[in-house]
């Protein structure tokens, strides 16, 4: 892992993530982290230090993909724009990524309430 990184990494424990963790397990909603926008769960530090690397963590929460096809993303990164082997980071990045950014149960937005259609 080259120093930089390393150093990210260490500076994310220095912060205080953890105790964001251990808070999120009490609410029914996910915790979000402020700066990233990333869900805090087991993962997401991995992640932040992965992915945002090379950019935005809003690439990762505007997607919905199935740990298949975001294990083709990665291999498509490390084929074409230099991403690192991921190690033993690379399960839990994926379970990480399927889990919180996987496919949605629709991609719809809900209908329109009927007072809000024009009127023909």
């Amino acid at each position: 892992m080259p120093l930089a990184l390393r150093s990210f990494v260490i500076a994310l424990c220095l912060t205080g993530l953890s105790a964001l963790f251990a808070s999120s397990s009490k609410a029914a909603e996910p915790a979000i982290d402020p700066q990233s926008g990333l869900v805090i769960a087991e993962g997401s530090s991995l992640v932040l230090a992965h992915c945002s690397a090379c950019h935005s963590t809003s690439l990762i929460t505007q997607n919905a993909m199935s740990k298949k096809r975001w294990l083709e993303t990665i291999r498509w990164m490390q084929d074409t724009q230099k991403l690192w082997p991921l190690g033993d980071a690379e399960p839990i990045i994926l379970d990480y990524l399927a889990t919180w950014y996987g496919p949605k149960e629709s991609a719809r937005r809900p209908l329109l309430a009927p007072h809000l259609m024009p009127k023909q």
